[in-house]
């Protein structure tokens, strides 16, 4: 079993890019009350695309050399 294929890892890397871009913009706009579960949701939206950025950004790195 191989794995993801580079443009499926370029796929992955630039919607999750996209993502966090468009959760930062959220933030901006509508600002982090003090709402458990707003900051619950940015929270896990964070870690969910962060992580995945992270994750295929290591294994284009790899897939490089």
């Amino acid at each position: 079993m191989t794995g993801p294929t580079r443009s499926e890892l370029w796929f992955r890397f630039l919607f999750s890019l996209a993502g966090l871009a468009l959760l930062c913009v959220a933030v901006m706009v509508r600002g982090i009350s003090n709402s458990a579960a707003l900051i619950e949701v940015v929270g896990i939206a964070f870690a969910f695309f962060g992580g995945t950025a992270i994750w295929s950004a290591i294994k284009l790195w790899h897939s490089s050399n």
